[in-house]
């Protein structure tokens, strides 16, 4: 494995997945975290996730700044997930960040990473067209990063009912 995209809906089991196919790889393993913790749940849940995670990983939080991240991620570990870039493009939207640059970063990223990487996304185009302008345009975005994600990577799965498939 050399680079990886795995995409789900909410609880499909695509970080548990994507974290089994890095733990497959020998040596260091990096977890790239894009989640903040603004609230008593998302602590807890970081927290959880943590746990689940056992001595071969280090974490690195980092909301904004993937690009980077990954590389200082891949001087460190000999394996690196990123999970997730949806929750980073939240970051950067809520940021009111523009997001044509740090998208491209990531894939220049993704492209020089020298070690195995995989990138865990939501598929947020499966349901109803949202309500409000901002989660259209957030829905919208996703689905781009997602595509523009997708054709950077050497491969990628879809889970769902923690079931893979493998798209590319």
């Amino acid at each position: 494995m050399r680079s990886l995209l795995v995409l789900g809906g909410a609880r499909s089991g695509k970080s548990r997945h994507a974290q089994a196919r890095i733990e497959s790889q020998p040596g260091r393993l990096c977890y790239i975290a894009t989640g903040q913790a603004f609230d008593g749940e998302m602590t807890e849940r970081i927290a959880r996730h943590r746990e689940d995670r056992g001595p071969r990983w280090t974490t690195l939080e980092e909301p904004l700044d993937l690009a980077g991240a990954i590389d200082r991620a891949a001087r460190e570990a000999d394996a690196v997930l990123v999970d997730c870039l949806t929750l980073w493009l939240s970051n950067l939207m809520l940021a009111d960040l523009p997001l044509d640059g740090p998208v491209t970063a990531l894939q220049e990223a993704i492209s020089r990473c020298p070690v195995p990487l995989a990138l865990v996304s939501n598929e947020v185009g499966l349901s109803i067209v949202p309500e409000n302008a901002l989660a259209r345009r957030f829905r919208d975005e996703a689905g781009r990063l997602n595509q523009t994600i997708a054709a950077t990577v050497d491969e990628v799965e879809f889970v769902a009912a923690g079931l893979p498939l493998k798209l590319k």
